[in-house]
């Protein structure tokens, strides 16, 4: 659960694809947790509005920088 990681595993990313998988947004900002096994296997961890997280293929999402102020929060909205 994000909440007992800390601030330096979280990061944003924006989904530019969600073909075959329903549960994701074309547009929708995610917090990605830093997870280095699955970035080996091309996929990327991100946690969904149920506050669980889930791997998906890396390319279905492009990192993006926020403000400090924005990643606040997102992050408090956990």
């Amino acid at each position: 659960m994000v909440t007992t990681m800390a601030k330096e595993n979280i990061s944003f990313i924006l989904c530019i694809e969600n073909k075959d998988c329903d549960d994701l947004e074309k547009g929708k900002v995610y917090r990605q947790i830093t997870d280095h096994a699955a970035a080996e296997d091309g996929y990327v961890r991100i946690v969904d509005e149920s506050g669980e997280d889930y791997l998906y293929p890396k390319s279905y999402f492009v990192e993006i920088q926020l403000p400090e102020r924005a990643q606040k929060v997102l992050i408090a909205a956990c």
